[in-house]
């Protein structure tokens, strides 16, 4: 890994040796910050925080190799990326702003992808793995993810029907407690349609008797306008001597014809006179089929308004006017019919969520029988790893339990018992341990120091290693709290398990270090104004130096330096 502006770290190189790498250095020096990376490598968060101080951005680079035709190098190459000799290349960087780009194989791609290259290329465990695995919750995953596809497929079932269990329970507690609005709502829309049933409006007859409304209304001064009019156009039989347009119109027309031919422009005219006579014939003609036909009788107009009145009504509750009102109807139509079914509903949604429960029953007993058989295996191997790590009377057990709740409950049936149950079965995990014989067995949380502690999880961590191996693995200070013959054999296990993978180890014990193939000191100087921190391979004399400053605090002491050779003798032949 290249690390250029992360935290203390200016610009260092980290060489991850095949096998077995140590990283140490003082508190402070920047230690941590070789975790981070690898963190921001595999998809982790980005925190603009980590940003040197002065720096625009911080970035991390690392060549990680992978084999031909892996799942990480298959899912890589499906993003675009191309492979280097057999290694991806991949980059993060994380700007003070907080934006953050990811590149792999020369493609840029999502954060996500890294995360999902991951997965089967790097295990990472630290401290803050340990108290997630003090929690019982932590512990049934742990023993989940040991017991494999036994567990893993009944659990994909088992969770598919408890997410539509609870999408089940929900429309029908929601059914169940609005049933009084629903009722309520009912009625109101089934009391609307029925006025409106009962009026029986057409489309735009509000439109069309308001029209008609207004014609009675003044009926008597329409059949006056039309009859003058009609006067004025065709004369009064009862004056013969009256003079009236058609007429004049007429006369006018005579006289034109009689000379057309002698000039084309009074002939045009002429025309034009001939058209306005026979228009304004019609138009007499209309005035005296309207008078006559005009409707004056004030029953009819009585009939209208009180139509009319009926229609405001409609529209003053359920539209602006009788379209929307019959939009309105429909809608509410389809909502009372969706109201009515709710009954039906609430029936096939009981049925349903009985069939769920008890799937649920069965696929939980199917999960409990796969728990149990993987457990006493987990526990027998982690007890084993104890035995490697200097507990060699420690027992390590895993309990299986259901907790039992009234049958009017919610709850599943287990093994003829009712019980609770949740989003991954009705287990509840816990590992006890009994660190000596006669010791009774208790949760691990409770029974074990904070050295027995460190090594109970790392005995987890080795034997997860052995039922779900990646290439490699990384150990952020697992050793906190162990000293002396312990974190000997802590440092042996670590090297034998580096046999068979790559494995680094953050740690702050010399007896840890002294087993590893390779040892990275991060060490930091000041030059006045910026800190800045180098990572370097030790060998040799600078070596025996590092593991004399580890063991009391002075890299010339004689003793200590004794001791160091001694250590690294000891880690040479006895692994």
């Amino acid at each position: 890994m290249r690390i250029r502006s992360l935290g203390v770290i200016d610009d260092a190189v980290v060489e991850l040796s095949p096998g077995f790498t140590a990283v140490t250095g003082e508190t402070g020096a920047g230690k941590t910050m070789v975790v981070t990376s690898l963190g921001l490598l595999l998809g982790g968060r980005a925190d603009p925080a980590l940003v040197r101080i002065g720096a625009r951005s911080a970035v991390v680079e690392g060549r990680i190799g992978v084999g031909p035709g892996t799942p990480a190098a298959i899912r890589a190459e499906e993003a675009g990326a191309e492979l280097d000799d057999g290694a991806l290349l991949i980059s993060r960087t994380v700007s003070a702003e907080g934006r953050s780009r990811a590149h792999v194989g020369g493609r840029s791609v999502p954060v996500g992808l890294l995360g999902e290259l991951a997965d089967e290329l790097v295990a990472v465990h630290g401290q803050t793995d340990q108290q997630g695995l003090l929690r019982p919750a932590r512990q049934r995953q742990a023993l989940d993810r040991y017991a494999g596809d036994a567990v893993a497929v009944p659990l994909t079932g088992y969770t598919a029907a408890h997410r539509r269990l609870r999408a089940v329970t929900a429309e029908l507690d929601e059914l169940i407690t609005r049933a009084r609005e629903r009722s309520q709502e009912a009625d109101l829309l089934r009391f609307g349609l029925d006025e409106i049933a009962a009026v029986e409006p057409q489309p735009g007859e509000d439109a069309e008797l308001a029209a008609e409304a207004e014609r009675l209304g003044h009926a008597e001064a329409l059949a006056s306008a039309a009859t003058a009019a009609h006067t004025a156009l065709a004369g009064n039989p009862e004056d013969p001597e009256g003079v009236d347009g058609t007429t004049l119109v007429a006369g006018a027309h005579r006289a034109l014809e009689a000379v057309r031919g002698h000039d084309q422009e009074l002939a045009v005219l002429s025309d034009r006179l001939g058209e306005i006579g026979i228009l304004m014939a019609d138009v007499a003609g209309e005035l005296a089929g309207y008078a006559d036909n005009l409707d004056a009788d004030p029953l009819r107009l009585a009939v209208v308004e009180e139509r009319r009145a009926a229609l405001n009504h409609l529209t003053r509750k359920y539209g602006e006017d009788i379209t929307a009102v019959l939009a309105w109807s429909e809608r509410s139509a389809a909502r009372l019919a969706e109201l009515d079914g709710d009954d039906d509903r609430i029936g096939e949604l009981t049925a349903e969520r009985d069939a769920l429960r008890a799937e649920l029953g069965e696929l939980a007993q199917t999960l409990t029988d796969a728990r149990t058989d993987s457990a006493k295996r987990f526990a027998d191997a982690v007890t084993a790893e104890l035995a490697e790590l200097a507990m060699p009377h420690a027992r390590v057990t895993v309990e299986i339990r259901q907790t039992e709740v009234p049958e009017d409950a919610d709850g599943i049936e287990v093994g003829g018992r009712t019980v609770a149950y949740g989003p991954a079965g009705a287990d509840e995990v816990e590992l006890l341990l009994a660190p000596h014989p006669g010791a009774p067995p208790r949760p691990i949380a409770k029974g074990a120091s904070g050295g027995e502690l460190s090594r109970v999880m790392l005995a987890v961590e080795v034997v997860f290693a052995g039922s779900d191996p990646v290439p490699t693995y990384l150990f952020d200070e697992v050793d906190a709290g162990v000293g002396g013959k312990a974190a000997v054999e802590v440092g042996r296990r670590l090297a034998r398990l580096a046999k068979s993978a790559q494995v680094v180890v953050v740690t702050h014990l010399p007896q840890v270090a002294a087993f590893a193939d390779r040892q990275l000191l991060v060490a930091k100087t000041n030059d006045g104004s910026v800190t800045r921190s180098g990572v370097t391979v030790l060998e040799g004399e600078e070596r025996v130096r590092e593991l004399s400053r580890m063991l009391a605090g002075q890299e010339d002491s004689e003793t200590a330096r004794a001791h160091a050779e001694e250590l690294l003798e000891t880690a040479r032949t006895g692994r």
